[in-house]
């Protein structure tokens, strides 16, 4: 079984403090930093762009996952690995058919590359780029705001990117990101996810530490 990464999203921190939220979600375990970018027209909602990403790149050395939900993604992965992004995350609902050169650019970039799927999109329209990913996300939300409820019908989607993933024979991190919780998270990941983003569960707590090891032992 593939080790359980914790993904605290940043979507869910006080931006007036990125800096200091970024430093101690480090130091309370968190092993990738989830970084969720809106542009205000792929979804109806803005975060933030390559120049935060550089800004508090200094605040942690763990793993940097720039989930771009832009139009055009390939006119911007190389602001966000200059920045310090280690994996450019982009949706098959952007891209249509630039997704394999898109990912391939990314990788030109000496970044790790993936491919977002929304609730609604099957798998079925990933298949054919599974291999040349190093990791999948498949939204549990639909993208744009935080605090969403989980969408359970993604989990047999969850089972069958799992498969295709298997069928490579390559180490592909499976992520899954919308409406985690405590009460959820043994679900996504008996069906095969290995790297759990979590916001609001994981933010609203005092005491994150805790939460974040309660979520990576379930």
């Amino acid at each position: 079984m593939k080790k359980i990464k914790i993904a605290p999203s940043m979507l869910s921190a006080d931006f007036s403090k990125m800096g200091e939220e970024l430093a101690n979600i480090t130091r309370d375990g968190a092993d990738v930093i989830h970084l969720d970018v809106m542009d205000g027209s792929f979804v109806k909602n803005i975060t933030f762009g390559p120049k935060l990403v550089k800004d508090i790149r200094k605040y942690s050395n763990v793993t940097f996952d720039a989930h771009l939900m832009i139009v055009n993604p390939w006119n911007y992965i190389r602001q966000f690995a200059e920045a310090g992004a280690d994996i450019i995350t982009v949706h098959q609902e952007a891209c249509g058919e630039k997704l394999k050169d898109t990912l391939l650019a990314i990788k030109d970039l000496g970044v790790k590359c993936g491919v977002v799927i929304n609730p609604n999109t099957p798998a079925s329209s990933i298949e054919e780029v599974v291999e040349y990913c190093d990791m999948i996300l498949i939204m549990s939300v639909y993208p744009g705001f935080g605090g969403q409820k989980f969408i359970s019908d993604v989990v047999p989607k969850i089972r069958e990117v799992k498969d295709m993933i298997d069928r490579t024979g390559k180490d592909i991190d499976l992520e899954i990101d919308g409406g985690i919780t405590l009460e959820n998270c043994r679900l996504v990941k008996d069906a095969g996810a290995n790297v759990i983003v979590a916001g609001n569960t994981i933010f609203s707590e005092t005491d994150r530490a805790s939460m974040i090891r309660k979520l990576r032992e379930i």
